[in-house]
């Protein structure tokens, strides 16, 4: 019986610039008639079959777990090829700083990993109370897991009704306070919508890079190379997709579909070319379980023909 995931060797590939691609994306995108998909739930019976179908798993190592586990559930097997790493940047003292001593109307987390870096921040700053609005579930869920007594002090008060910066911005409550603070700690990397849609409604937003994200400088050879020939690829942010596209540019072998965590994800994903592209309507794990899922049945349909 096949492993869920499959661990690295030690020869590495060293990343190295892509030409340009020419694929696209959407909620599905097809391989010749670039069209995307986006799920709302699994396609998944208990009569259907992934045994002879890998996905790759691409978060930074040790941050796959809860999505091999989900998809070991459905029988699908993964294997880790980490393709970015998160590094600290100089804001993540300047942010403990401030939550201890400043109370803000709202602290905004639009990502699980600034979730997980805020977390850090926040108990080295005697966990004080604190307002929290979040882009969607798969962020909330990192809240979801803290320990109780984090629960007790910090206030999950809003989640938009889609999960983008955009509709967060546009949506967030002023609650009539016309000097409404808002702390925003980020990826470097992150886009200025939520600093630029709330200034517009008259918020003062404070926005600090707590962490960015980077591709790997160097990925295993023999699992690349395993890779190439997996029908499903999972990825969870732009960096992921680029350092893929890096990968695969001077290839012809991979004919494969992504599955990304979001629509964000998925944008980037098109705008460098990729095709088959699947994402979740709502982001969020079961949302991107179900994602993967379709992307196997489809590919599981072109293999019959």
């Amino acid at each position: 019986m096949n492993s869920p995931l499959l661990s690295l060797s030690t020869t590495t590939t060293t990343l190295s610039p892509p030409p340009p691609l020419h694929r696209p994306h959407h909620r599905r995108i097809h391989f010749h008639s670039f069209n995307v998909k986006a799920s709302c739930s699994s396609s998944s019976s208990p009569t259907t079959s992934f045994s002879n179908h890998r996905v790759v798993v691409t978060r930074e190592r040790g941050k796959n777990g809860k999505l091999v586990k989900a998809l070991a559930a459905h029988g699908i097997n993964c294997l880790e090829l980490p393709l970015i790493q998160h590094t600290h940047l100089p804001d993540l003292e300047r942010l403990s700083a401030l939550l201890s001593a400043t109370a803000f109307d709202w602290i905004i987390i639009t990502s699980p990993e600034a979730a997980l870096v805020f977390l850090d921040a926040w108990k080295a700053a005697g966990s004080p109370s604190v307002k929290v609005a979040v882009v969607g579930a798969g962020t909330a869920s990192i809240f979801d897991e803290a320990a109780v007594s984090c629960k007790k002090f910090i206030d999950i008060a809003f989640v938009p009704s889609k999960a983008t910066g955009k509709v967060l911005a546009s949506e967030l409550p002023k609650h009539g306070n016309e000097r409404c603070t808002v702390l925003y700690p980020a990826s470097a990397k992150a886009s200025h919508d939520i600093e630029e849609g709330l200034s517009k409604r008259g918020f003062q937003v404070l926005r600090l890079n707590t962490y960015t994200t980077e591709t790997v400088q160097h990925v295993d050879h023999m699992i690349f190379e395993q890779a190439l020939s997996a029908s499903v690829i999972a990825v969870a942010s732009p960096s992921a997709i680029r350092a893929w596209v890096n990968l695969v540019s001077g290839s012809d072998r991979w004919c494969g579909s992504v599955a990304c965590i979001g629509e964000t994800t998925a944008s980037a994903a098109i705008r460098m070319g990729l095709r088959n592209v699947y994402y979740p309507s709502s982001p969020s794990l079961q949302g991107w379980v179900d994602s993967i899922i379709d992307a196997l049945g489809v590919h599981k349909q072109v293999q019959k023909v």
